[in-house]
């Protein structure tokens, strides 16, 4: 599920959730008949988007894990499972546009008064896989407008993704290979037949990973109008982020001791610490006295590196060097170290594992490698996704904007970082499995008393 999001310069990934309130979902039978009360064609998009509003709306993980094999093998059931948990689902209240491969709805969350319009593309018709799900909140008094592509459109949107990467992409020669690429699909008349917004932009951030296979990168198409480029959040648009944050418990999802006194804290965003730091506060003081503690990052996609330094504040007890990001427009490196003070007892000298799996991206991604870099965690799971340079969302116009990565992370240790590599973990093991195995690791080093 992808949201467009204008984000400031974080790791947060371009495309994220939205942040919705948690509440016990009711029984998938009211999913169900709000769901016939709006026709879907029988098209292959049609036929996969209800197998999609089936799945997710009755919150179970076989029903959610058998429609992930056959339509959309890269999605994670727990992240989708956790999603349904944050919604309660979707009333389906419209379908705005539908063709064979390519369907445009409107939905409502169970959960609260939040209304998205969505774009479901397949690969192909046969398959019926996805090639890309977009939902985005619709915000209040906004008009979601009918776009349809002309070639002025498309050569405005292709002239301001190749300005943007030009003067922000960490590197400069993959900026100029990329906007080789892009002209020479054009040139070929590979665009000609695109009129679909969601469709133009989903082509286009193929085309810019194909050459930079930088999973930070994309463009985005927004069918409500966007915001000028330097406009600022008012108070209530500050207050209601603030409010968002808050509902969602700025994405901890469990804190608890687990038997032989080994703490246990997921959490599936590294959120700004001027709103979340309390929640830190709170979990790590829950866990001040455990023996032992795992970091949960199986289904966490990054965000803030300020939040990655306040929580690793909390495992050492002396002042330590985390990480750099080097700006390549300013030419600068800013480092980022422990916090001189964070509230409560650290927990310098227990042992830590983190759980990674191949969803474990962006600033979660600095959390794991700085720990393994300075040999102070056990990375328990699978190898992680790869993302290593923090975005920044740029404007084209009033319905495309680009997420340009414009740093790149240096480790002071190795002196590189997990960019397209991942970061490898030191015990390999399936995802589901990580959990298990690092209760097994943390009460064989206590027993051994090593």
């Amino acid at each position: 599920m992808l949201f467009t999001q204008n984000r400031p310069r974080r790791w947060l990934q371009f495309r994220a959730r939205p942040r919705l309130k948690v509440l016990l979902c009711v029984s998938s039978l009211v999913a169900v008949t709000a769901l016939a009360q709006t026709s879907i064609p029988d098209t292959p998009a049609g036929r996969t988007l209800r197998a999609w509003l089936d799945a997710f709306n009755s919150g179970d993980r076989a029903k959610v894990e058998s429609y992930i094999k056959k339509f959309d093998p890269d999605k994670s059931a727990d992240g989708m499972l956790e999603f349904h948990n944050q919604t309660c689902g979707f009333d389906l209240l419209a379908i705005e546009a539908s063709e064979p491969i390519l369907i445009k709805f409107r939905l409502k969350e169970k959960a609260g008064s939040t209304v998205a319009i969505g774009s479901m593309q397949l690969k192909d018709a046969q398959s019926g896989t996805v090639e890309s799900l977009n939902l985005r909140p619709i915000p209040a008094g906004a008009v979601v407008e009918s776009v349809k592509l002309d070639a002025a459109e498309k050569q405005r949107v292709l002239d301001g993704v190749a300005k943007n990467l030009k003067e922000s992409y960490v590197y400069p020669d993959l900026a100029q290979k990329m906007d080789d690429a892009l002209r020479s699909n054009q040139k070929a008349g590979d665009y000609d037949a695109i009129t679909d917004g969601d469709v133009f932009a989903n082509r286009l951030t193929k085309d810019l990973r194909a050459v930079s296979h930088d999973k930070h990168l994309g463009v985005n198409f927004s069918p409500v109008k966007l915001p000028p480029e330097d406009n600022k959040p008012n108070a209530d648009e500050q207050a209601e982020f603030r409010k968002e944050m808050e509902r969602s418990n700025c994405e901890f999802q469990k804190v608890e001791v687990l038997p032989r006194n080994i703490g246990y804290l997921k959490f599936n965003a590294f959120a700004d610490p001027s709103i979340c730091g309390p929640t830190v506060v709170a979990a790590m003081n829950f866990l001040a006295y455990v023996d032992a503690i795992i970091f949960d990052l199986r289904q966490n996609g990054g965000g803030d590196p300020k939040m990655v330094a306040m929580v690793s504040s909390y495992l050492f007890d002396k002042p330590t060097h985390l990480n750099d990001l080097y700006n390549r427009k300013e030419d600068f490196a800013q480092q980022y170290w422990t916090l001189p003070y964070v509230p409560g007892t650290t927990l310098a000298q227990k042992p830590v594992y983190v759980l990674t799996s191949k969803r474990t991206f962006s600033g979660a991604e600095e959390f794991t490698y700085n720990l393994k870099s300075l040999k102070r965690a056990t990375i328990v799971g699978e190898t992680t996704g790869g993302g290593a340079h923090p975005v920044s969302g740029h404007r084209i116009d009033d319905h495309f904007m680009i997420g340009v990565p414009f740093a790149r992370a240096v480790n002071p240790i190795t002196k590189t970082n997990w960019e397209g590599t991942g970061v490898e973990p030191d015990v390999k093991v399936d995802a589901a499995d990580a959990l298990q195995k690092a209760e097994e690791l943390a009460a064989a080093k206590l027993s051994s008393g090593k």
